[in-house]
């Protein structure tokens, strides 16, 4: 796959559909060649990607709320990230090798870019899982591309388009819902704990790593990238994980908690982060960040597969809705 290629960094292209098309290094430039199948085939792969990434997230989310009795919260972020650091650092030591002096010039920067992504999200939503419910979790977690699209404005100086925004309402409204089962005024109801604070903190902490995403060294290997930052994130984790430690004891490593760290570090961890990467660097922050919406249809689905819920009317309305935005958002206008 020419987004996993080391050394030769994938060129972005605009072709006639406004697609991002993601082509190897050493290709024609695609303003010279006819698009072919496999051409528009891979415009759509970012898309496939950050799909995919929600979908790992979402069990995050479910495995999350279910351990919160077993393994502390900052412990199953430090463990998770540790975890995950074992699974890339064979195939990123050589990588960082070959690009040390790369790696070298933008230090301060991956190391802040460690510090929102793998230092604080996941920690602070495994905190708010300790108490606050799924629907407000899902609700707040929900905001994440808006504060996307604002900070991406502020910094970066992209604002969304009327498409775009139109976008992002319909598939809110989706959301919305969903979470209130077709009935808006369960809004009216919902009271927010210490729990929601937590979450709207990793919101806003994953649009800062998403945002500065966009300044990401051109030309350095994504496998590289991952390593370094969550090599640099546990060495930040590290105090907080030994204060828990310290004020709440280790935890047992029963078949439950081991399986739950492994998961954890393999898909919404090494490959979710990878996808999602690749993706926000071919269609940008806006686009991405819609995709989050997706999160609360997956975790039903996921349900209704493995746990025997049912599937009813607002269910199907808020996955359309929800499903129509991100078309709105992702496909673009067709031009005359």
């Amino acid at each position: 796959m020419a987004i996993l290629r080391s050394g030769l960094p994938p060129r972005q292209s605009h072709g006639p559909t406004g697609a991002f098309a993601i082509l190897p290094a050493d290709s024609p430039h695609p303003d010279t060649r006819l698009p072919t199948r496999s051409t528009r085939t891979i415009s759509w792969l970012p898309y496939l990607l950050l799909t995919l990434t929600a979908l790992f997230w979402a069990g995050n989310f479910v495995l999350g709320r279910g351990v919160r009795s077993l393994i502390p919260p900052v412990s199953l972020n430090f463990w998770r990230w540790f975890g995950a650091f074992l699974i890339l650092l064979p195939f990123g030591l050589p990588r960082i090798r070959r690009q040390r002096e790369l790696l070298g010039r933008h230090w301060k920067l991956l190391l802040f870019m460690s510090v929102p992504s793998v230092a604080c999200f996941n920690a602070f939503i495994y905190t708010a899982l300790q108490s606050a419910t799924a629907m407000n979790t899902v609700l707040v977690n929900a905001m994440t591309p808006a504060f996307i699209a604002l900070l991406a404005w502020i910094a970066l100086g992209e604002p969304m388009t009327p498409r775009q925004l139109v976008g992002v309402l319909v598939s809110f409204t989706g959301l919305v819902f969903i979470i209130t089962r077709g009935v808006p005024s369960v809004l009216l109801a919902l009271r927010f704990s210490r729990g929601d604070l937590w979450t709207l903190g990793a919101a806003l902490a994953w649009a800062v790593y998403s945002v500065a995403l966009r300044k990401r060294p051109e030309g350095l290997d994504p496998i590289a990238f991952l390593t370094v930052i969550v090599g640099c994130g546990l060495a930040v984790l590290l105090p907080f994980y030994l204060l828990e430690w310290y004020r709440e004891g280790g935890f047992e490593l029963a078949p439950a908690s081991f399986g739950s760290i492994l998961y954890v570090a393999l898909f919404p961890s090494v490959l979710a982060y990878i996808f999602w990467n690749q993706g926000v660097r071919a269609v940008g922050p806006n686009r991405a960040g819609i995709f989050i919406h997706l999160m609360p249809v997956f975790s039903i689905v996921l349900a209704f597969l493995f746990l025997g819920e049912r599937l009813y009317t607002f269910h199907w309305i808020g996955m359309a809705l929800i499903f129509s935005g991100i078309g709105l958002t992702t496909i673009p206008a067709r031009a005359g």
